[in-house]
């Protein structure tokens, strides 16, 4: 089995970027000898990506933890009910009950919170104004890599953000939670609500949204940890 314990771990990305973002938590994770696969879900609906999941957790030999950024998070909520998953971690991710999408969830902002520069939609997708990407998204990425994810956006669909939760996978599986304390596009006290409800074990870490492209191994160190966890429960 190796060192990864019978363990697959399964990266779902969130809205406005696509799979590639994970590459640092990859290639950590890959030298630490874990099967890891990344999906490349098309967020124009809940229903789409949570069928992009399956499909990658159909082709898994192992137990999976299942990992998901912000909107990702919402994807692994519906799909972590596959009976190969073993455990989800949220990276400053939504962590929606049943019954609601990122919508509700973002619907009334507390005072003073940060707005996410989101144009108005076009066509049923929304865009991030690129002059104001990094530091909402991204603040602490190289600004070169800031200006990259800018300009290659992946239109979120605006279904994506209305897919509501049928049954919450966090209710029956144990999670992990990665507070971003520096997040300008889910507020903190945001990230904080949900994994306290969710039952999160919970780590905080100075970063952006983009915590998963800056702080790669931070982000390994609890997905690690999680894995072993997991991998214990099995055995």
């Amino acid at each position: 089995m190796g060192k990864n314990n019978g363990v697959s771990v399964v990266f779902v990305h969130g809205g406005f970027v696509d799979g590639a973002g994970w590459e640092g938590v990859y290639k950590i994770m890959k030298k630490d000898g874990y099967d890891v696969s990344i999906v490349q879900n098309s967020t124009l609906s809940l229903a789409d990506d949570v069928a992009a999941t399956k499909l990658v957790l159909a082709a898994q030999d192992h137990d999976v933890l299942l990992v998901g950024h912000s909107y990702g998070g919402a994807v692994i909520t519906e799909a972590g009910t596959d009976p190969k998953v073993a455990g989800l971690v949220y990276i400053a991710a939504f962590a929606p009950d049943k019954g609601e999408s990122v919508n509700t969830l973002i619907k009334d902002p507390p005072p003073g919170a940060p707005v996410p520069p989101i144009l108005p939609p076009q066509d049923g997708f929304l865009f991030l104004d690129k002059a104001k990407f990094r530091a909402s998204f991204a603040a602490d990425v190289d600004p070169e890599k800031a200006a990259f994810m800018a300009d290659s956006q992946v239109p979120w669909g605006v279904e994506a953000l209305g897919g509501v939760i049928s049954e919450p996978a966090w209710k029956t599986k144990p999670c992990w939670y990665l507070v971003a304390t520096e997040d300008k596009m889910i507020p903190p006290a945001a990230q904080r609500f949900m994994s306290k409800r969710a039952g999160a074990d919970v780590v905080e870490e100075k970063g952006s949204h983009a915590i998963y492209v800056s702080q790669p191994g931070a982000v390994a160190a609890l997905v690690e940890k999680a894995a072993h966890k997991v991998a214990a429960a099995a055995r």
